[in-house]
């Protein structure tokens, strides 16, 4: 009995036990479920999607990757607002945080009269003062605002030599915006005329760098034009423009448009300047075009509001007639028309009074015909001596006191018209002025047109015949950067520099050659120069280094002295490291005692002429063809990437020439 109640006993308590581990079983599993639910709804509520919930016990587990490490500081907490904070366990990844990458570098100098601005980023753990420095140089005393920064980056590809042009391209245009980018070179500028942005966009395009885009955007002025010309002719050539001047870029359409309608095949440059007549120009000029291309052949000239068309021998006085009456009829008030149609020539026993001038490719021109007296005589004579030279000018003439009126003002405007060819002739006689020949000015017949219709006036005839050569152009004749440095060369083969021996002082005797050397690089676009100076092998390798870098520094500050541009020179001795001959010679040890030119940012080698001085060439020259207005010419397009290698060397100020030892 006893037994029996002991075995109760125990199995009532075990029940016991194990319906309260069963409570507190399923007390703890509803608490879990209640704890992981209660912290997703707060996750979910603040659109957090990328972390999950795990309860395990008492414990919160939070699963997932963090973007950063301030959004899992900010889940962890939110987890201990809704359960303890003790209960949650951060199980929680970060996102690797990735390489903070290197901003974009870039430069803007603004320079103008006042002085030069820098501003932007440059690579770097401080600015270079080398940088700051040599543009300090270029203000002649104007201050120099700089508001550059660094960052302690290496420099990108293609930024030293993005920087080289943008230097080069300060140096040489004094009024301008230049903007350097590792890719991208953007520069505007302005430039006094159009032959100085001709002249500017050339040396540009020989200086810019391989790899690296430029854009060129380099406006001139737009000139006042005296009188305000056009100058529209058909004739047994075609039909051509002699000179065209438009006030607007919308007029200057209108016009070149009329010329191809009326068989202009060329390519049209057409002046936009200041002195318009009337704001009804383009108008009166589609109506003088039209009119000339209905009679097939003829002339119409605008000086200002004085309109002279003069129709052809071929054409019947009805038919004249009814175009000047519609051209009247068409033309703006303002303007004043005469219409001439030349009477059919006849035959005579003796041909007209001439005075001739004929202008050879010396540059000498002789001066005969007729004059009407000495007073002319001396007038035309001095002003040919003014325009061609005092030696140039040959003198012939005869007087003739039954010339027709006017005589004197057609003989010096065809003068005038006259030097502005690099050779040819003209012609004077009293129906008309002829002027042939070759230029080197690509607005030469343009200006010839202003000439002629403001100094002989409304209704006289002229006729020019001027065809442009380039190799006359003293701007598109510029030699290119290779080409300097292998006239340089070829001077130093000619004669070489001396020093005393075991010195850096040039000797008196090489003043010639000096001489040569700046005769030179006065007609070189801006260069990028390194002067190498080279010893023989006698002497300690250190002393030949170190004299072969003061005889070279020792050239630049001689052409320093002669007022030369060369700031972007440098000098670098190579001491004996580079011979070109046996040192073991005589001769060979006064060849290898040299000094050379060599040129930067170069891709080949050019040679001077003996084939002992070695230089890197390149810049090849490039042109391409785009229309501007007031520039008639063809000039460097502004959307076009120029190339050429890139040097490694940095650029630097010259040094001072140390004391001969």
């Amino acid at each position: 009995m006893h037994l029996r109640k002991t075995v109760l006993t125990f199995a009532a308590i075990l029940l016991a036990g194990l319906l309260a581990s069963l409570g507190a079983w399923w007390s703890a599993l509803a608490i879990e479920k209640r704890s992981a639910a209660a912290v997703t709804t707060r996750l979910l509520s603040d659109g957090i999607t990328w972390a999950s919930v795990e309860a395990n016990g008492l414990q919160v587990r939070l699963n997932g990757t963090a973007p950063n490490e301030a959004a899992r500081f900010r889940i962890v907490n939110m987890a201990g607002s809704v359960v303890q904070s003790s209960r949650v366990r951060d199980q929680l990844e970060v996102t690797a945080v990735r390489a903070v990458e290197a901003p974009r570098f870039s430069l803007e100098i603004l320079r103008n009269d006042d002085g030069i601005s820098l501003i932007g980023l440059v690579p770097g753990k401080e600015v270079d003062p080398d940088l700051t420095g040599n543009v300090a140089e270029l203000t002649n005393g104007q201050p120099v605002s700089d508001m550059l920064e660094s960052a302690d980056y290496a420099a990108p590809e293609g930024w030293e030599e993005a920087l080289k042009f943008g230097l080069a391209a300060l140096r040489i245009l004094p009024r301008s915006k230049i903007s350097i980018a590792a890719d991208l070179v953007e520069v505007t500028a302005i430039s006094d005329s159009p032959d100085q942005k001709r002249k500017f966009e050339s040396d540009l395009a020989r200086l810019a760098p391989k790899g690296v885009r430029v854009n060129l955007n380099i406006s001139a002025p737009r000139p006042v034009l005296t009188p305000f010309t056009l100058r529209f002719v058909i004739d047994d050539t075609g039909a051509r423009f002699d000179a065209c001047s438009a006030d607007t870029n919308r007029a200057r359409d209108r016009i070149v448009s009329a010329g191809v309608a009326a068989g202009v095949a060329a390519k049209t440059d057409c002046t936009v300047g200041l002195g318009v007549p009337t704001p009804r120009w383009a108008e009166a000029a589609e109506a003088g075009i039209k009119a000339v291309a209905t009679l097939g052949k003829g002339t119409i000239t605008f000086s200002d509001a004085d309109v002279s068309l003069l129709g052809s021998v071929d054409i019947s006085q009805s038919d004249f007639d009814r175009v000047v009456g519609d051209l009247q009829a068409q033309l703006p008030p303002v303007f004043s028309l005469d219409a001439t149609l030349p009477p059919r020539p006849t035959a005579t026993a003796a041909g007209p009074a001439e005075f001739t001038a004929a202008l050879d490719e010396a540059g000498k021109v002789q001066l005969r015909g007729r004059l009407s007296d000495d007073t002319l005589r001396a007038a035309a004579d001095s002003f040919a001596r003014a325009q061609f030279g005092a030696k140039s000018v040959y003198t012939a003439t005869l007087l003739d006191e039954t010339l027709p009126d006017g005589w004197a003002v057609r003989v010096l405007a065809g003068l005038e018209s006259l030097a502005l060819l690099h050779h040819g002739s003209l012609l004077v006689r009293g129906d008309t002025v002829e002027v042939a020949g070759v230029t080197g000015k690509p607005d030469a017949r343009a200006r010839m047109s202003q000439i002629l219709s403001d100094k002989l006036g409304q209704g006289k005839t002229f006729r020019i015949n001027v065809s442009y050569d380039e190799k006359f152009d003293p701007l598109a004749a510029l030699p290119t950067p290779a080409e300097c440095a292998a006239d340089l060369n070829a001077a130093m083969t000619r004669q070489k520099i001396s020093f005393a021996p075991g010195s850096a002082e040039i000797d008196a005797g090489a003043s010639k050659v000096i001489d040569s050397l700046t005769e030179i690089l006065t007609n070189c676009p801006p260069l990028e120069m390194e002067i190498t100076g080279h010893t023989d092998s006698q002497g300690s390798s250190g002393g030949n280094l170190a004299l072969s870098q003061a005889r070279a520094e020792a050239v630049l500050t001689a052409l320093q002295g002669r007022r030369l541009d060369v700031t972007a020179f440098i000098a670098k001795g190579y001491g004996q490291d580079e011979p070109i001959a046996d040192n073991g010679t005589e001769d060979g040890r006064e060849a290898n005692r040299r000094i050379e030119f060599k040129l930067l940012s170069a891709s080949e080698p050019v040679s001077a002429p003996s084939g002992t001085a070695l230089v890197e060439a390149a810049l090849a020259s490039q042109n391409a063809e785009t229309p501007d207005q007031g520039a008639p010419t063809a000039a460097p397009d502004a959307d076009q990437t120029f190339v050429f290698e890139p040097t490694t060397e940095k650029w630097a100020r010259p040094k001072r020439s140390p004391k001969a030892n």
